[in-house]
């Protein structure tokens, strides 16, 4: 994301923690030594951040830094992933090491390479102790530091030697286990404040193909006035093709002054995936701000003729201020007589893994549980609330679709699961995986998935997505259309013409007229 989402807003401060900074290295022959895993809590991102123009919105918090001190999910969550550190030096007499590896590898003449080298092995442990799939996928990742660093020494810059970095940590088989250049760092870190400068694009890179695709665009953005839309491909940027471009280094690159334009290389396929175009797009940089609610109040007629209100809230991502606008829109609609809800978390990418749970416990009551987690061992937890207090009990239907990721699907499961919420919508995107995030030595930032998420269900989320209870089709749209037309006496408003919404509000009539809670 230019944005990258996450932030487009996230949610409650997440503290991005240091790996500790290695020592010079003295010689050619290096000890290479990990301290003992250890628990902590750790920065933690549902992915979801899937890449945005302003996943920069998590600042210190995000992407992956999750549950605060005073949070109440928080003091039940010990941190996901132990932020290992790797120490260079030439002994290892301290009591903390549990076990050393000796690799002998030549240090560069060239000193921005020997930097580098630096963080490569800074980055080979964190990976070695908290990467979630303990064969570093099916591979000898000891081999593979020493094979890194014989073909990054005869280089002689930089970039070449980053881009070891990253052949290497492709060979994990996780697209979301990646590093960033620290002026990538520092973008994704900025914006707390909700503000930015670009043009409104989601985007995040396809698990399966690696492409670069939209998720959504921020409306009124000025990559919304150029109509691009959900689900295009991203070919290239200013003329840079983006064939093994990552979702960051794109977003930075769609970033820019205000007043500046930026030329989008779109690939477009049509509904039915038979056909597809390839279209160009100049897009001029603008001041964007993210607001992640908005909310309204939609008035109709109940089947026996009483005129009623159903409060809609759009959720557009889990930034730090989610939770508490949330709060804030119910607590205006409660006042207003609202009887239900439309929660919409459609194209939705996600966010602060903090921010969607806490989102949750505003809905739901005890001791629930939110969502669970598998580490790297294998073992699975679950996240709790503790004593929660919803802050209605009205009735909710939940929208979802394939753009819905990541925290989407964490507060979508956990509405779902404990029998709060209807889904209504299409399969959600399908990305089960949580990341922390370290800061590393020379300032870029390492993303490491270091667990899965699995919803209070035990359902399975990652590649797989959650089906929702009613699909949003066009049949049913067409069946429904008259009666809802009947009922509303007058011309429908833009929100009441969108067919989820439409099917959402007939089954929360449904639901009330047959006496049923959701």
């Amino acid at each position: 994301m230019e944005k990258a989402v996450t932030p487009k807003l996230d949610m409650p401060l997440l503290h991005f923690t240091n790996s500790r900074k290695p020592n010079s290295i003295p010689s050619p022959i290096l000890r290479l030594s990990s301290f003992n895993r250890h628990k902590k809590r750790s920065c933690l991102a549902s992915s979801s951040r899937p890449g945005f123009e302003t996943e920069t919105m998590t600042t210190d918090s995000e992407s992956h830094g999750a549950i605060m001190e005073n949070s109440t999910v928080g003091r039940r969550l010990i941190g996901l992933a132990a932020a290992a550190a790797v120490a260079v030096s030439s002994c290892c007499d301290s009591p903390a090491l549990a076990e050393s590896l000796t690799i002998a590898f030549p240090v560069s003449r060239a000193r921005e390479v020997t930097t580098v080298q630096r963080t490569l092995v800074e980055a080979w442990g964190l990976i070695r102790e908290t990467f979630v799939d303990p064969t570093f996928n099916h591979q000898d990742w000891d081999s593979k530091l020493q094979q890194t660093m014989v073909e990054m020494f005869p280089l002689r810059s930089a970039d070449a030697a980053y881009g070891k970095i990253k052949a290497m940590l492709s060979t994990l088989g996780d697209p979301f286990t990646r590093l960033i250049s620290p002026k990538e760092y520092q973008s994704f870190r900025i914006g707390s404040d909700g503000n930015f400068q670009g043009v409104g694009l989601f985007i995040n890179s396809e698990p399966r193909t690696g492409h670069l695709v939209v998720l959504s665009c921020i409306e009124g953005s000025p990559a919304y006035r150029a109509g691009i839309h959900q689900g295009e491909e991203l070919i290239e940027i200013n003329g840079e093709k983006m064939d093994g471009i990552d979702s960051e280094a794109a977003a930075q690159k769609l970033r820019g002054r205000v007043g500046t334009f930026v030329t989008i290389k779109l690939k477009c396929v049509n509904g039915s995936g038979t056909g597809s175009g390839i279209r160009e797009v100049k897009v001029p940089r603008d001041y964007i701000k993210l607001s992640p609610i908005s909310s309204t109040i939609i008035p109709h007629t109940t089947p026996d003729g009483r005129s009623a209100k159903t409060g809609y809230v759009k959720l557009t991502a889990f930034s730090q201020t989610a939770a508490s606008d949330m709060i804030n829109a119910v607590h205006e609609m409660e006042n207003q007589d609202v009887q239900s809800y439309i929660l919409d978390l459609r194209n939705n990418p996600g966010g602060l893994v903090k921010a969607g749970l806490d989102v949750a416990q505003l809905w739901l009551d005890g001791d629930e549980t939110l969502v669970y987690t598998i580490d790297r061992e294998g073992v699975t937890l679950p996240i709790n609330m503790i004593d929660g207090h919803a802050v209605t009990h009205d009735p909710l239907v939940v929208l979802v679709n394939e753009g819905s990721a990541s925290a989407s699907e964490i507060l979508a499961g956990a509405l779902h699961d404990n029998g709060r919420a209807i889904l209504v919508g299409n399969r959600t995107f399908g990305k089960g995986k949580i990341q922390s995030v370290t800061e590393l030595n020379d300032g870029s930032a390492l993303f490491v998935t270091v667990a899965k998420y699995l919803s209070p269900s035990l359902h399975e989320i990652d590649q797989v997505g959650i089906s929702p209870d009613v699909q949003c089709t066009s049949d049913m749209i067409d069946s429904l259309t008259g009666e809802i037309l009947e009922k509303t006496n007058s011309s429908i408003p833009m929100l009441e013409a969108d067919s989820c919404v439409m099917v959402a509000e007939h089954e929360l009539e449904t639901r009330q007229s047959n006496g049923t809670a959701s």
